[in-house]
């Protein structure tokens, strides 16, 4: 879609806790994964909304853009600029919600998947 995916998921790997909640304090809307470089798997996975830690310890970073779309859709949050365009593909297409009519990139997109 354009959109660079680190404006949506944000790696910290081997930064200390009061750097993170900096970081954290920081972020609008986003989903965040805290790694040790010592490790393979992350340590945490979770969501922030408005500067605060609304989620965590979460599977996995797929589970993480659900529950952020849903947190985002319940709360009837405007989607952020600079991830328009992924939040309106999660929106229209994936989940089938809303049916007015999609963006031309979205529609572009939906067209070549189900082609």
């Amino acid at each position: 879609m354009g959109e660079d995916p680190e404006n949506l998921v944000q790696e910290y790997v081997d930064m200390d806790e009061n750097a993170i909640k900096e970081v954290i304090q920081d972020t609008t809307i986003g989903i965040y994964v805290i790694k040790r470089s010592t490790s393979a798997e992350p340590e945490d996975i979770g969501i922030i909304l408005e500067g605060i830690s609304v989620l965590q310890d979460l599977e996995n970073v797929a589970l993480a853009v659900a529950m952020l779309f849903g947190l985002m859709y319940a709360l009837n949050l405007n989607y952020p600029v600079d991830l328009r365009y992924t939040f309106e593909v999660i929106q229209k297409v994936f989940m089938g919600l809303d049916g007015s009519k999609p963006s031309n990139k979205t529609l572009a997109l939906k067209n070549q998947l189900f082609q």
